[in-house]
């Protein structure tokens, strides 16, 4: 992959001022370059779908995957939305060549994906993908403070496909995702529960599953559910950062079967989160089971749990559920082998699929409650040494709903499904528990010294909903529990050990700023009458108005102060600027100023002068922050043969900085 994402700067400020026998005045213009593409014939043309944005390694990064009709050479452009002229990308755009591979038979065609690296904090982006000539449509997406808290969205089973009415389970998972971004426009991440569709290799269903626009503007981060793994689409529609495919992080521990796998992670600012192939779980399967993902998770977090605040786990299979799955026996397994190592690791919170409802656990340790005291629905949790949450989010497009089912006597720590004590219609591991039959979402907030879970309703048990509309109960009340409404919430403080730990926000600095004025009033610089010498040449002296330059960038960048004069005039009589030289000086040392050469007057053929640029004063890289003042002795020397006047000319001062 190549980036030619770096660009000259847009233009210097010119700042004018009148000197010598010349009139005074002081201006500024900006320089603006660009171009547009002018795309070449494409040696073959190609339908383009299933374009997806996704997460990348960190905040900097996107990757971006899509499906070609044609074996063609494909890449992706990407610009500043501020730089494209009438919808057309600038003709130094960055591009990012992509990997390809064909796909499986039941895909057709060939898939594609590429990593867009080097973004900018708080910057629009257009990208397209494709090759000259044949170029999808343009997206956008925005960054947004590259450090801080930030806000994500969780998004259970969507699962399209699911009721059979393909057509409504896609309006149902438009509507949430409407819902959730009109109402959290600055959310910077959307990340699955897994079951994108029902049914791994059907396109039809990963095409109603990919048309919201949402999906090419946020960055999506995708989970493999039990409905996904049974293909390579799942693999062939989504591009994800680290990722590892060895063979135990498959269910049969075969990566090269028409099946998907694997797990990743990524940072994203204050959190490192973890995503899991939970499909494999046993070894008689073929792959490594649990322990390989405990491993994995011990690995990465030993490796990168020191470079965020907060460790979020992400995987489909719920161990603590309130439906249909929670009494599945692949599922106890996983609550026995996976919550002992989660405690141990520091993990904060667990966000899982597959049981097409709503709960969220108390705190648990080790596989049991952490505190036996803890209420069912706190809004405050403490998590102490250990202390995990796990959030079951519910269905996203309405397309299939879990009621929830009654605890039994099997107990009430690792893999039991006993009541609660403290509220014995609820299994003893979940603090809220909820089932609507209404589409919902999970707004995750990230703070500096708390996580704060929201699920939110969607919608209502109106179309478009789909089990509801095929007969299904529904018990929302839409005065009472409209759309927006909160379900539940709960702030998640951190443990902070034995001591008391000192937070403290450091915003980012101003930039500084470069920049000079002339010192003091801005006249006439006049040069008097000049005298005659040696029979053969006239000469005249004075100084420069002060020039006052002020740098407190951070960057320390290089700066330079410049000047050139015009020719000197009156009326229709000229003589050449090149006959006036100068001898620059520091007046007030500051800002790493050095004073420029002397330049001697071009008369008798020494030279050019002053009629071409001439440098006043600058200062190298890494200089001190502050401010000098720069001033410069006039020297003109005037063939007799000028005819006699008043004549006035323009010195211009430029000034450049990095």
């Amino acid at each position: 992959m190549r980036s030619n994402s770096s660009r000259p700067a847009r233009g210097s400020a010119r700042h004018r001022m009148a000197t010598a026998t010349t009139a005074a005045f002081l201006g500024l213009t900006l320089a603006l370059s660009g171009g547009q593409v002018t795309p070449a014939a494409a040696a073959e043309s190609s339908t383009l779908t299933g374009i997806v944005l996704g997460v990348g390694a960190n905040e900097t990064q996107r990757t971006v995957s899509w499906y070609s009709s044609a074996d063609t050479a494909q890449k992706v452009q990407l610009a500043p939305t501020a730089q494209l002229s009438g919808g057309a990308f600038p003709a130094d755009s960055a591009t990012f060549d992509a990997l390809g591979a064909k796909n499986i038979p039941g895909s057709g065609g060939y898939n594609h994906r590429a990593t867009l690296t080097g973004l900018k904090e708080n910057t629009a982006y257009s990208y397209r993908v494709g090759s000259e000539g044949n170029w999808s449509p343009a997206y956008s997406f925005a960054t947004q403070d590259f450090e801080g808290e930030y806000d994500f969205l969780f998004l259970g089973d969507p699962q399209i496909g699911s009721s059979g009415d393909l057509a409504q389970d896609q309006a149902g998972w438009q509507a949430t995702l409407d819902v959730a971004t009109k109402a959290n426009p600055k959310a910077e991440i959307l990340v699955s529960g897994g079951d994108q569709v029902e049914k791994a290799g059907n396109e039809a269903e990963w095409n109603a599953f990919l048309a919201p626009d949402q999906l090419r503007q946020y960055p999506w981060a995708a989970t493999i559910g039990n409905h996904d793994v049974g293909s390579k689409a799942y693999d062939q529609h989504f591009a994800t950062p680290n990722t590892d495919r060895s063979a135990a992080l498959y269910a049969n521990g075969n990566p090269a079967s028409d099946t998907s796998g694997g797990n990743y992670w990524y940072i994203y600012k204050d959190v490192l989160f973890i995503d899991l192939n939970s499909n494999s779980y046993a070894t008689s399967q073929g792959g490594g089971g649990d322990e390989a993902h405990t491993k994995y998770v011990t690995d990465v977090i030993d490796q990168h749990g020191s470079e965020a605040k907060w460790k979020v786990l992400v995987y489909h299979h719920s161990i603590y559920s309130p439906a249909a799955h929670a009494k599945d026996k692949d599922n106890k397994v996983r609550r026995v082998d996976f919550p002992t190592t989660f405690s141990k690791l520091g993990v904060d919170m667990v966000l899982q699929g597959h049981d097409h409802s709503y709960s969220r656990s108390y705190l648990i340790k080790n596989g049991q409650k952490a505190d036996p005291k803890e209420q069912p629905g706190a809004a405050d949790v403490y998590p102490g040494p250990g202390g995990v949450l796990y959030v079951t989010a519910n269905s996203a497009s309405g397309s299939k709903y879990y009621d929830i089912t009654a605890p039994d006597s099997s107990g009430t720590s690792g893999e039991g499904n006993g009541a609660d004590p403290l509220n014995p219609g609820s299994y003893w591991y979940n603090s809220v528990q909820n089932q609507e039959h209404v589409r919902s979402y999970v707004k995750v907030q990230v703070r500096n010294d708390k996580l704060v879970v929201e699920n939110i309703r969607s919608g209502t048990c109106a179309a478009p909903n789909s089990q509801v509309s095929k007969g299904d109960w529904c018990k929302n009340t839409t005065a009472a529990q409209p759309v927006g409404s909160v379900v539940d919430k709960v702030s998640v403080h951190p443990y902070n050990g034995d001591g008391q730990s000192l937070q403290v926000n450091v915003p980012k600095p101003a930039p500084g700023e470069f920049g000079w004025t002339i010192d003091g009033y801005n006249g006439l610089v006049d040069l008097g009458t000049a005298k005659e010498e040696n029979g053969d040449h006239f000469t005249a002296s004075g100084k420069i108005n002060p020039i006052l330059v002020s740098d407190t960038r951070r960057s320390l960048s290089p700066w330079a102060v410049s000047a050139d004069v015009s020719q000197f005039k009156d009326a229709q009589k000229t003589f050449a600027g090149s006959y006036l030289g100068w001898t620059p000086y520091v007046l007030d040392e500051g800002a790493g100023a050095k004073a420029g050469a002397p330049v001697p007057s071009g008369y008798d053929g020494k030279g050019e002068g002053l009629a071409v640029s001439r440098g006043l004063g600058s200062a190298p890289q890494g200089h001190a922050r502050g401010t000098a003042k720069l001033g410069a002795d006039l020297d003109l020397k005037i063939p007799d043969s000028v005819q006699k006047g008043g004549y006035r000319a323009t010195l211009t001062i430029t000034a450049l900085s990095s």
